[in-house]
């Protein structure tokens, strides 16, 4: 049996070529990564930050390749 060990997330986009769902997502891992175990969940936040990454994939996928 094999086992793997997680592997640690990548350096955050920065910059004008970190697009907003790149932006967004960092967001989103940065409130996970900030729960703790005690049960209570920020359900609110957590799904406008959904709702702004749908929309900024939507526009990353609109916008013209250079």
């Amino acid at each position: 049996m094999s086992t793997t060990s997680p592997s640690a997330p990548g350096p955050e986009p920065a910059g004008p070529e970190a697009s907003g769902a790149d932006q967004t997502n960092a967001a989103i891992r940065r409130l996970v990564d900030a729960q703790t175990t005690d049960g209570a969940w920020p359900s609110e936040e957590y799904e406008l930050l959904l709702v702004e990454w749908a929309a900024a994939m939507r526009d990353d996928a609109t916008e013209p390749v250079p």
